[in-house]
């Protein structure tokens, strides 16, 4: 594990994203600035990359109140700067590597993460568009929550019974930078793009199984890296993910079942797969 002075850069991006989703817009817009300042000062971001996301952030500011042509435009701009950022496309930024490598159990293969500066920023340029994101407050489904999260989870059983996965009960020495990284920049940003941005976009127009099935085989594409088999399992829980937004009417929820599903994955079995898979 390779940790320097500069890991107080994403203290205040921590902080920002909790008052975000309590709904202290002005607060959180405050320490955002101060996340990209110290990544700044830090060398994690350039100017180039500062600038882009000055450009990001101030189309999405403006979006909500453009008129319906314009803001089609913006829209597309918008999804195109988050995946630029999803991908690490956009130049400027410098993505820490904070685990090398590293070897979560005897039968799993070697893992590496990143701390990055791109991604979580895709989740504020959202917040800013496309407010919705963050659900509404609806009574939650408790019930259609639990019978959805009982499949979610019997994916990580279904993956040990086809041999992709093993079981394997380890708490590595870094879960608790895994836990605030997993948590607060990974899930946040792919469920804020993938469940509030896309799946509440297409279900607003064409009905929620569309905007289910659209943003889970988006969700699972974007996984391709790992092969067409963790393309389909990432497809599945996409549409678990998907429904519990469905069903809750809020973002957080959503968020903290893909954290418990990726935490549950790392300290039960294999991580990220089992070593002679590939």
């Amino acid at each position: 594990m390779v940790i320097d002075y500069s890991i107080w850069v994403w203290l205040p991006l921590l902080l920002a994203t909790i008052l975000a989703f309590t709904q202290q817009h002005k607060s959180s817009l405050v320490l955002l600035g101060i996340y990209l300042i110290g990544a700044l000062i830090a060398q994690k971001i350039n100017i180039l990359g500062i600038s882009i996301i000055i450009l990001g952030l101030a189309i999405a500011y403006k979006t909500p109140t453009l008129k319906r042509n314009w803001q089609i435009v913006s829209y597309a701009f918008i999804f195109l700067w988050c995946v630029a950022l999803f991908l690490h496309l956009a130049p400027g930024f410098n993505n820490v590597k904070v685990l090398d490598q590293v070897i979560t159990g005897p039968h799993s293969i070697p893992f590496t993460m990143y701390l990055n500066i791109d991604k979580p920023l895709i989740f504020f340029g959202l917040l800013l568009s496309y407010p919705a994101i963050l659900g509404s407050k609806l009574t939650l489904n408790r019930k259609a929550i639990l019978f959805t999260a009982i499949p979610l989870f019997s994916l990580l059983l279904i993956a040990w019974a086809v041999g992709i996965l093993r079981l394997e009960l380890t708490i590595p020495y870094w879960w608790w930078l895994f836990l605030l990284n997993n948590l607060f920049i990974t899930c946040v940003a792919e469920e804020a793009f993938f469940r509030g941005f896309i799946q509440q976009s297409l279900t607003k127009h064409f009905g929620w199984l569309v905007g289910i099935t659209i943003a889970s085989l988006l969700f699972g594409f974007a996984h391709i890296g790992g092969g067409l088999l963790l393309v389909t399992f990432a497809t599945l829980a996409g549409i678990g993910y998907g429904l519990v937004y469905h069903y809750s009417s809020r973002l957080w929820v959503a968020v903290l079942l893909h954290f418990l599903f990726n935490f549950s994955h790392l300290l039960f079995f294999t991580y990220p797969l089992m070593n002679h898979y590939r």
